[in-house]
């Protein structure tokens, strides 16, 4: 019933399939995400911090900036504090001044972040420079509790938590967005198909050699320099409906979960399969033997084992040249084929030559 289900919906997606807008199957050159970095303390924690070398040397440290010093050889041995690392994603375009969220995680033994505040902590791109700076009251969705045997419970990951609006941007990535003639439509799956009917969708609008497919990916487009006519320019083509190419014949295997899902472009030549399976049942029914009450003997159990061996009946298809993915559907729905067994098949009609589609494993 499952595959019968994930089939159908297949089917009815392949049939609802229209026209997407530009933006949703492609991206602007150059317009994209940066990631952070940062390493930072959390203090406030209520003893359930880390023991970590690292957490007393960075907690050292940071008292040493505001002009205390510890006597030598002093452990602190504060379990309110824990190091952690603070991670984030810039957004394109964002100015000094906009906040954005913060993950924050331990790299520690920490039991809990729970209750905790991260102190001002740098965030870095890959080139080194500081982008953001973070600090705030965490958010952690978990709990744990650990009782006096050792017992423990936990919820979730209280190791974990965010920090909404938790980093002030200081510094703008630099981009190429206004720079020369041309902006780059970067599709998000690789096809031809796509990418030359992008480009005549856009020439259809504005005319003739405005857009040029260069390979699968990408479309570059004549554009105005000017930054407010080129914003314009970009809202126009990004919400233009494109008919995207189809995909090529797969069948999506799931081996974890047993989810098979079939392209609607898979074809078979003619096949013809058989289906069946040997069932062996044993079931143990252990019987009590009790001695007679005049004799010396003791209660045994005596064992005694029921085997059963059946063989379903074997059901023969056939596919006939061309079959298509409804066909397959129902031919596998009459034979009554389980996951694991519609697996078998599929992989015997591609080593027959007879499946016209690649098995993807996941």
């Amino acid at each position: 019933m499952f595959i019968r289900m994930i089939m159908a919906l297949v089917l009815m997606w392949s049939s609802l399939a229209s026209a997407e807008r530009l933006k949703d199957i492609a991206n602007v050159d150059g317009v994209r995400s940066n990631q952070l970095i940062g390493y930072g303390l959390i203090v406030g924690l209520s003893g359930t911090g880390d023991k970590a070398p690292f957490t007393n040397q960075t907690f050292v440290n940071m008292m040493s900036q505001f002009g205390i010093t510890l006597p030598p050889g002093v452990d602190p041995k504060s379990q309110n504090i824990a190091a952690v690392t603070v991670h984030a994603e810039l957004p394109p375009f964002v100015k000094p001044g906009q906040r954005i969220d913060v993950t924050v995680s331990s790299i520690g033994n920490a039991k809990s972040l729970r209750g905790g505040t991260l102190l001002m902590t740098a965030l870095k791109g890959a080139d080194g420079n500081t982008y953001a700076v973070a600090q705030g009251s965490l958010v952690v969705g978990g709990l744990g509790a650990e009782g006096a045997d050792g017992s423990r419970i936990q919820v979730n990951v209280p190791s974990v938590g965010r920090i909404p609006n938790g980093a002030s941007i200081e510094r703008e990535v630099a981009h190429g967005f206004y720079n020369g003639d041309t902006i780059t439509f970067n599709l998000h799956r690789a096809d031809f198909t796509t990418a030359k009917r992008v480009a005549e969708r856009i020439n259809d609008l504005l005319g003739d050699q405005v857009a040029q497919a260069y390979d699968a990916v990408s479309v570059r487009v004549r554009a105005p320099r000017d930054a407010s006519q080129r914003v314009s320019y970009l809202s126009v083509l990004e919400n233009l409906e494109v008919q995207p190419g189809e995909e090529s014949a797969k069948i999506i295997i799931n081996s974890r979960t047993g989810t098979i899902v079939i392209g609607q472009n898979v074809r078979v030549d003619p096949a013809a399969v058989t289906h069946g399976s040997l069932t062996v049942t044993i079931a143990e029914a252990p019987e009590v033997v009790q001695p007679n009450a005049l004799a010396n003997g003791e209660t045994t159990v005596q064992e005694a084992s029921a085997i059963d061996v059946r063989q379903d009946d074997s059901t023969m298809f056939k596919f006939a040249p061309g079959t298509t993915l409804d066909e397959i559907v129902r031919a596998v729905n009459q034979v009554g084929a389980a996951p694991g067994d519609l697996m078998a098949i599929l992989e015997a009609l591609k080593q027959a030559g007879a499946l016209k589609a690649d098995l993807v494993v996941i």
